[in-house]
């Protein structure tokens, strides 16, 4: 198929290189020139394993190419994604102005007789809707006549004046992709959701996703509007579940009982699962925390007022105070004078993504407190530079985990890199000051850190 994906970022990109990998001609446009340049010469502007490879393959295969054109990159596409941003509001809404642009591109630029537009950002309930409206409206405008697709062969149909006619359905496909396996997730999913009202729509997007389910089949359709809640729905499920075990730990603490034990008494249970109930620090990245608070806003504009999502925020939001809070308790309040390592800077492992990340709140809720930080990541560098740059006179970019610890007075960590897993201990109490590890995601629970000579704190066990 001949497919256009309009946004280029984490969706969009990961998209357009997996349906290139299964032999379709895409073309990825954005209206972001320096990107597209870049891409063009194979320069990724993001960290996701496998990623850049794939993009680099198939642009030599030339089934994947970059774009600003939007004419070019529209008017024959069988198949248009919408892979735009959609950040949050003032008021905590999904903030749909690129949504509506591309729309009335689309609607501007299409000229097959029949096209399947594709909502693959994460929107709003009703969002399809309205794609849909902005499409037809700018399609009146040209002065051509919209048919219904039912109405639509393989051969063009023209009006009574001889004009051409066109048909399109807007389909929502919501993605699941983890950010660190999304490669592995878009060629193998666990579930393709389409939600649409239209049996032609519906057989494109099976066709389209066939290479994708050939194990097993697990593509499911429905509604339009329960396709959009489905993604939701789903990241706030998620969320309340990280947010319940964070909320445990905290009990735990107080009453003497092990968070680590108490995770692993509860996810034996097939109702509950291993599956996102490991305390920490707080969630973060570009989708937990913007979808919780958007659905939220929805219940609210429809009249309902989401008491589990709200609690789901206020316990994230404390939680990712916590670490800041037991090293206040171990050295006081004022921090001047004293350097703290930091490992970690992503909001998850794989990934370089730092939107809404724990450490965000960690380096600047110390640094306010006269703290020095001297941080290390193995890929949110360039990431860092950007979303702390505010923090720089205090805030040191290290090259290896073992430089940050230098004369620092405890070691923080707040992303679980595999690379962290096992270090060397004795090396790590001989560069700080003293052997202090404050530990975000307990990677060290199961280890007698007593016993190394080191004072551990960790999340939801009573230090």
């Amino acid at each position: 198929m001949t497919i256009t994906i309009i946004g280029s970022g984490y969706v969009g990109l990961v998209a357009g290189a997996c349906f290139a990998q299964m032999g379709n001609d895409v073309i990825c446009l954005d209206v972001d020139e320096n990107k597209i340049n870049r891409l063009k010469q194979g320069i990724i502007p993001i960290y996701e394993p496998g990623l850049e490879s794939m993009v680099l393959e198939n642009q030599k295969l030339g089934t994947l190419t970059f774009t600003t054109d939007k004419k070019e990159a529209i008017r024959n596409a069988q198949v248009i994604f919408i892979a735009v941003g959609t950040p949050m509001g003032d008021d905590g809404s999904a903030d749909l102005r690129f949504v509506r642009s591309v729309a009335e591109d689309i609607g501007t630029h299409i000229e097959r007789e029949y096209v399947v537009v594709v909502d693959k950002s994460t929107v709003p309930v009703g969002t399809a809707r309205e794609v849909r409206s902005i499409i037809s409206s700018a399609i009146q405008k040209r002065n051509m006549t919209l048919v219904d697709s039912a109405a639509i062969d393989s051969h063009s149909v023209q009006n009574q004046q001889g004009s051409q006619s066109i048909a399109f359905d807007v389909v929502s496909n919501p993605e699941f992709l983890k950010e660190g396996v999304a490669i592995k997730d878009f060629m193998s999913p666990d579930r393709v959701v389409i939600g649409t009202d239209s049996p032609k729509a519906l057989e494109v997007m099976k066709s389209l996703y066939a290479p994708f389910l050939i194990k097993s089949d697990r593509l499911i359709a429905m509604g339009i509007e329960s396709a959009e809640m489905t993604k939701y729905a789903a990241n706030a499920m998620l969320a309340t579940k990280i947010s319940f075990i964070n909320e445990m730990s905290q009990i735990c603490e107080r009453v003497g009982a092990n968070i680590n034990d108490v995770r692993l008494g509860i996810g034996s249970d097939s109702r509950i699962g291993y599956s996102f109930i490991y305390p920490g620090c707080g969630y973060g990245g570009s989708c937990f925390p913007k979808d919780v608070r958007a659905l939220e806003k929805t219940a609210a504009d429809f009249g309902y007022k989401a008491r589990i999502l709200d609690a789901v925020q206020v316990v994230n939001e404390a939680q990712k105070m916590l670490l800041v809070e037991k090293i206040t308790q171990r050295f006081g309040e004022n921090l001047a004078g004293k350097s703290f390592a930091v490992w970690g800077l992503s909001f998850k492992p794989e990934t370089d993504d730092m939107r809404e990340a724990s450490s965000l709140v960690l380096v600047r809720e110390l640094i306010k407190r006269g703290a020095r930080i001297k941080a290390y990541d193995p890929k949110a560098y360039e990431q860092a530079s950007f979303y702390l740059k505010d923090c720089l006179d205090s805030l040191s970019l290290e090259g290896s985990k073992y430089e940050a610890l230098k004369g620092c007075a405890a070691l923080v960590i707040i992303t679980e890199w595999r690379e962290f897993r096992s270090p060397d201990f004795d090396e790590i109490a001989k560069l700080l000051n003293e052997p202090i590890i404050f530990d975000g995601r307990n990677i060290y629970q199961s280890l007698n850190m007593q016993s190394k000579g080191f004072e551990y704190h960790q999340i939801g066990v009573k230090s």
